[in-house]
């Protein structure tokens, strides 16, 4: 018994010593988690709710504050605004924004980190706020969680060391403008990325013009013509979770002087050598920019189409032009106003440049070739030579006005050659090329034209016979590897003529072609198999992933959260998707099954919920024809959106493009600058598509 009482004490002992530290970690938990006390000028203020900390920082209510130190406070519903008025200092403060608007002589507008916040229908302000408005000294005792004002003369001060040096306050910017901050030796510690904004002083709304990681880097500004007049320029520092640590803000003026003038040449060069290599340098944004040539001795002059504003323009005149030249650039804005440098001089004193093209030296030519001239003067004749290097003779080949020649050269042209081109320019003086040397296997070949490796054959096609011996008589076969057999689909007695044929249900299946050739005697020439694949069936198309109304609201929302992740333009994210699904109307399907692959930009591959079979286009002995590509299938559009931000986000070759991707204009342009697209005029089209659409609103951010 008295064994059991020592351990049921000593249990007893441990319980409450337990319960101890229990409530002693709940009380400091609470106390940690327990709103911070305020005292205004020694005098504790009930009242609720009482000081919030937000982000780091410590929020008081406004109201209560300053009318306990004598200031007035004005809350405008409409606007969302309060006013605070203390001894002729004054500030207007917008709620959820990062804008401090003073009305005091030396400063306008300030930067800070936590914008004002309602909380329980009431105006809540970081602390350091207070001591800027009403002058008064803040402490803050972190012991007993209390925040201590007292009444106070201080000066205004601005929030951050950091202030905007490029352009200065007040500035008429005209053109192109360097934008640069200095930040006093004090750059927060957590400082990743920093955003220069253009915003409309009354609604605090506007766009960004500038962004990177190098904060302390100048970056250049071209402004668009139609941003003149009064604008708020606020340099801003995020850290890496995008929330603003530090910034700037000051007033300037935009009135643009339209300039534009060449670039990359200077006056009275003389080029010998091709291309002409010219740039546009401009004092704003267009849209796009042309370049014309006028030869001053023959008044002829030539013109580019639309140009890349932002790149270089390589100019290949021919030898025939040569002489003394003027060129200028015209620069058109985005409400198709246009803007003539002017004329920079140049001479051109091209030699006639004559090569012969399809071969390179020391091939072994096994197949047909191509055979081309490359030249830099007009011609009136073209001929193609080869020389047989073994017993030096000399035969021509081909002769035609211009252009190429397919060359398939047989057994009896076994064999070493040097092949050349003559030609005859307009006023019949002879030209040849340096010679080739090459080698001719000789081997007699029998190939298809017209049908390709892989192809899908879903109807009629047509075949010819290309051979480099004569043959009596070809024959196109079908086989099926599967058992054996074999058929025969066309025949005929010539070489390169044209056979159609149209398969029948029993051909359906995965198929081989080829076709055989009789030669005089007897002997048979077999061409290569080709593997082809033969459907009959039903044939999905492309289909629509919502109502072609519907889709610019439905891309614009996916456009806007990704432009918050990214920071890539809104508008610009919105037009492609316009552009490349034709309003959502044409995404791509598996063409066998209908399997719907929610793929908004038509990137080939494997996505999270597979591929689909879709059409695309190969080159076969020279012919198009179309065959199945696996295009990138997703569970739901969100994973395509994503997915194509992330190959612009992430491969090295778009790497013009993420520097500039803010903006719908430079990154259009970019975006063709960097291969995404072919088509010369694909980024006008987004901007028209941005314009027409006043996609542009996309892009606004308010600050």
């Amino acid at each position: 018994m008295f064994v059991n009482k020592r351990i049921n004490y000593f249990f007893i002992v441990l319980g409450a010593a337990a319960l101890i530290l229990f409530a002693t970690t709940l009380h400091k938990e609470s106390f940690a988690n327990s709103p911070p006390t305020l005292v205004i000028n020694n005098q504790t203020i009930d009242y609720s709710p009482g000081p919030q900390i937000i982000e780091g920082r410590t929020l008081v209510p406004i109201r209560v504050i300053s009318e306990t130190l004598g200031a007035d406070v004005v809350w405008d519903e409409q606007e969302r605004t309060v006013s605070v008025k203390k001894e002729g200092r004054s500030v207007l403060l917008h709620i959820e924004s990062h804008l401090v608007n003073y009305k005091e002589e030396g400063f306008d507008y300030d930067v800070i980190d936590v914008p004002p916040k309602i909380i329980e229908s009431r105006t809540f302000v970081p602390l350091r706020l207070i001591s800027n408005v009403l002058g008064a000294d803040i402490n803050w005792d972190g012991r007993t969680r209390t925040v201590e004002i007292e009444s106070a003369d201080r000066e205004l001060s601005s929030f951050s060391d950091l202030s905007i040096t490029s352009p200065w306050k007040n500035q008429t910017v005209v053109g192109k403008t360097s934008l640069k901050i200095s930040d006093g030796g004090s750059l927060p510690a957590q400082a990743a990325e920093i955003r220069y904004l253009l915003l409309d002083p009354s609604t605090r709304k506007g766009v960004v013009i500038a962004r990177g990681t190098d904060i302390k880097s100048a970056y250049e500004w071209l402004p668009e013509t139609s941003l003149n007049g009064s604008h708020l320029l606020v340099a801003a520092v995020y850290n890496a979770n995008g929330q603003v640590i530090a910034g700037d803000a000051i007033n300037l003026t935009i009135s643009v002087n339209p300039k534009a003038e060449i670039k990359g040449i200077t006056n009275n060069q003389v080029f010998s050598q091709l291309p002409v290599t010219v740039q546009a340098g401009l004092s704003f944004s267009p849209k796009y920019v042309t370049y014309e040539f006028t030869n001053l001795d023959t008044k002829k002059t030539t013109q580019s189409r639309e140009a890349d504003p932002f790149g270089t323009y390589n100019w290949r005149p021919m030898a025939d032009d040569n002489g003394r030249f003027s060129v200028t650039v015209t620069a058109t804005d985005h409400d198709n106003k246009t803007y003539t440098s002017p004329e920079v001089y140049f001479e051109l004193t091209l030699e006639r440049n004559l090569a012969l093209g399809g071969v390179r030296s020391g091939q072994a030519i096994t197949g047909p070739v191509s055979l081309s001239a490359t030249r830099n003067f007009e011609v009136s004749q073209t001929q193609y030579w080869k020389r047989n290097t073994a017993t030096d003779e000399a035969t021509m080949i081909s002769q035609t006005g211009f252009g190429a020649h397919q060359w398939f050269p047989g057994p009896q042209e076994q064999g070493s050659y040097e092949l050349y081109v003559r030609v005859l320019d307009t006023r019949l003086r002879p030209y040849t090329s340096d010679p080739v040397p090459v080698t001719v296997s000789g081997t007699p070949q029998l190939r298809i034209r017209g049908v390709g490796p892989d192809q899908v054959i879903t109807g009629e096609i047509t075949m010819t016979a290309q051979s480099n011996v004569p043959l009596q008589q070809v024959q196109f076969e079908l086989l099926n590897p599967s058992d054996g057999s074999r058929k025969t689909i066309a025949s005929g007695d010539a070489v390169d003529e044209s056979f159609a044929w149209t398969p029948s249900s029993n051909d359906a299946g995965n198929r081989v072609i080829r076709v055989i050739g009789q030669r005089s005697g007897g002997n048979s020439l077999t061409s290569q198999e080709i593997p082809v694949t033969i459907y009959l069936g039903q044939l999905h198309s492309a289909k629509a992933i919502i109502e072609r109304e519907k889709f610019k609201d439905f891309a614009s929302e996916l456009a806007l959260e990704s432009a918050s992740k990214t920071g890539m333009s809104a508008s610009l994210q919105t037009a492609q998707a316009i552009l490349e699904t034709g309003w959502g109307q044409s995404l791509p399907v598996d063409k066998y099954s209908g399997k719907f692959s929610r793929n908004l930009f038509g990137i080939k591959g494997s996505g999270p919920a597979g591929s689909v079979l879709s059409n695309t286009w190969e080159e076969y002995n020279g012919v198009a024809f179309r065959t199945d590509a696996h295009f990138r299938a997703y569970h739901n559009v969100n994973q395509s959106w994503d997915d194509h931000k992330n190959l612009l986000l992430l491969a090295a070759r778009y790497e013009p493009f993420r520097a500039v991707m803010h903006d719908s204009s430079q990154g259009a342009w970019a975006l063709r600058r960097s291969g995404y697209a072919t088509d010369s005029l694909y980024p006008i089209k987004l901007m028209d598509i941005i314009r027409l659409y006043d996609l542009k609103k996309l892009d606004e951010v308010d600050f």
